[in-house]
């Protein structure tokens, strides 16, 4: 059976590998404490699902205009004004069934075959692959803790070739947790502009910020996309819903292919989803924001003293990028083994690039402090 040359490119999650073994130790009997997927564990706001209820009810099933209910995308840009103070008319907010959704219209407006977008190494698999998918060429750039694992001006310079048309970051950045700072975003922007190109911003995991708010991308220029999510911290993970902020140049490409790939995004998501800026829903995120702050600090505190280094502060998102070199230089079977001892699950470092991942593991605080502790001391036990 013939299969397309681009998934040559597109590699399997590893930590998959992980999920499978630890849920086949849980049905032998054994608890297992997950930290491997990035995904909250905390439900859904009940606001939310009211209003997702309602509107199945009342008979939201059908299409919706490809980008989106235009009251949805009137409160995204309430939101943008409400909390970061930037006007971004609802025109240029393409809502999207998911953040991949969202990544997906914005490659496929950018990237001709064979052009390469600059990417940080570590970062999320699935950003590499969306470009592969487009049969573009990710180009992974070595970042280490000295630059918050962050894309810098420098290395736009370094990297950039004639085949280059755009850069790529997250801020917050999954795996590191790390923000850009806005002086260094800036400094970025402009190296990629001073190339003719254009950056992709990642912000999905604005809003679990914990050292000062997160500043968006959008109060930099209007010229640069950026991506966002419902799934973190509006914890809708399951209902599939995202958006992308496009500049008024590419709203005409992003609307014929949303039109072609996706239709419209989930119709009863999109009005449960105005449910999420009211602040009776706002009150409970920023209450689960507190608690995931709590749990970063405790993970902190119990890993520290097991040899876990922390380059650098992990200052959003729900994970932490460790150092494990003191115990392993194959964090994939490190990972296995830990998992098979102590049954803790964690993401080994190879699934988000090759810069130093034999050395690295990802742990997510998507559990209670209690378990966090507890997987601190079986681990503790094991070494």
């Amino acid at each position: 059976m013939a299969v397309a040359h681009r998934l040559d490119h597109i590699a399997p999650f590893h930590v998959m590998a992980i999920l499978e073994k630890a849920k086949a130790l849980e049905a032998a009997g054994h608890d297992v404490i997950h930290m491997e997927i990035g995904e909250p564990d905390f439900p859904t706001p009940a606001p939310i699902v009211a209003a997702g209820m309602a509107a199945l009810q009342n008979g939201r099933t059908f299409y919706t205009p490809a980008l989106g209910i235009p009251e949805l995308r009137q409160a995204i840009a309430h939101f943008y004004q409400q909390r970061y103070g930037v006007d971004v008319p609802a025109r240029r907010i393409v809502v999207t069934p998911g953040a991949s959704g969202a990544l997906q219209l914005a490659l496929a407006a950018l990237v001709n075959p064979g052009e390469q977008v600059l990417l940080p190494d570590p970062t999320y698999p699935c950003n590499r692959h969306l470009v592969s998918l487009v049969n573009g060429e990710p180009v992974s750039i070595p970042v280490n803790a000295d630059s918050g694992y962050q894309l810098q001006a420098e290395d736009i310079a370094r990297h950039w070739s004639a085949n280059t048309v755009a850069a790529m970051i997250a801020s917050p950045a999954n795996p590191t947790g790390t923000l850009i700072a806005p002086d260094a975003l800036q400094q970025l922007h402009q190296a990629v502009r001073a190339q003719g190109g254009v950056l992709l911003v990642d912000e999905l995991y604005h809003g679990l910020t914990y050292d000062g708010d997160a500043h968006t991308a959008l109060a930099v220029s209007d010229d640069i996309f950026v991506v966002n999510s419902f799934s973190k911290y509006f914890q809708m993970t399951g209902w599939r819903l995202g958006w992308l902020v496009v500049p008024d140049a590419y709203v005409d490409a992003v609307t014929r292919l949303a039109q072609n790939l996706f239709l419209s995004p989930s119709t009863p998501a999109q009005y449960a989803a105005l449910a999420a800026f009211t602040p009776e829903t706002q009150l409970i995120l920023e209450s689960r924001r507190a608690e995931f702050q709590r749990r970063r600090d405790a993970l902190l505190a119990a890993f520290a003293p097991l040899g876990f280094k922390f380059p650098a502060q992990p200052q959003g998102a729900f994970y932490v990028y460790a150092d494990v070199s003191a115990h392993t230089d194959d964090s994939f079977a490190w990972a296995e083994q830990i998992l098979q001892d102590a049954h803790v699950a964690i993401a080994p470092g190879r699934d988000f690039g090759q810069h130093q991942a034999a050395r690295h593991v990802r742990l997510a605080y998507t559990t209670s402090e209690a378990r966090l502790r507890e997987a601190a001391a079986r681990i503790a036990a094991c070494l």
